[in-house]
């Protein structure tokens, strides 16, 4: 099942594999009462229907070509841009552990997966409150250096074999990361997508591996038709 989140301005977002975007682009269509237009700019594919819906794709690595305005569903440039083939990194972290690898085509090339305990709050008051606070900050900096040592050898000396890097997992831990000077080059070539992944674990990585190939498809209709 295509995972769905909501997007802000209304609307939702659909990852969509690459082998299954004229299937679904159909039955968008379909949904809508056919489409009146697709339109290609080097960074997004938008496809507007005949009851004003949209669907559109914005580019994460590289441009879309051709581009251009045509009448009608014309996918050339989206399922060029979505079926090439790509060496993508992939990062995930949570304050208890953290999966990092090379993916080319979905599939894992190079990885490493490591956890750790990192406690849950404590509800107790006073000194016990303020020790635990401590010793769960403690082992936060453990598990966020722990990755962040990781992702400078797996991914950092591979940045120039990558297409991109793919991100996921808790935005507060990778925004911790990104203090690393060590990994400036991958965060520089990271998608703006963070992927929403459970603690990592190597099937976790394995699933992230698939879905960085697949196509996030924002969908915006009109009220009537929400």
């Amino acid at each position: 099942m295509s995972k769905v989140r909501p997007v802000s301005g209304g609307g939702r977002a659909v990852e969509v594999p690459p082998e299954r975007l004229d299937g679904w682009f159909a039955r968008f269509a379909a949904r809508h009462g056919g489409v009146v237009s697709t339109s290609v700019t080097p960074g997004r594919c938008l496809v507007t229907a005949v009851d004003g819906a949209t669907a559109s794709v914005s580019a994460a690595f590289g441009e879309f070509t051709p581009q251009g305005e045509a009448e009608g569903l014309v996918l050339d440039a989206l399922l060029t841009y979505a079926l090439a083939s790509r060496r993508i990194g992939l990062l995930l972290v949570r304050l208890g552990g953290h999966s990092i690898g090379v993916a080319r085509d979905g599939v894992v090339l190079v990885s490493t997966t490591d956890s750790r305990q990192v406690h849950g709050r404590n509800k107790a008051g006073g000194w016990s409150q303020q020790r635990f606070a401590r010793r769960r900050e403690g082992q936060a900096r453990v598990a966020l250096q722990a990755a962040a040592d990781d992702a400078a050898r797996v991914l950092a000396p591979r940045v120039g074999e990558l297409d991109a890097v793919v991100l996921g997992g808790d935005r507060q831990a990778l925004d911790a990361l990104r203090g690393d000077r060590r990994l400036d080059e991958v965060f520089a070539m990271a998608s703006p997508r963070v992927l929403d992944v459970p603690e990592p674990r190597r099937a976790v990585l394995d699933e992230a591996a698939v879905r960085a190939r697949a196509v996030e498809v924002v969908v915006r209709e009109l009220p009537e038709n929400s």
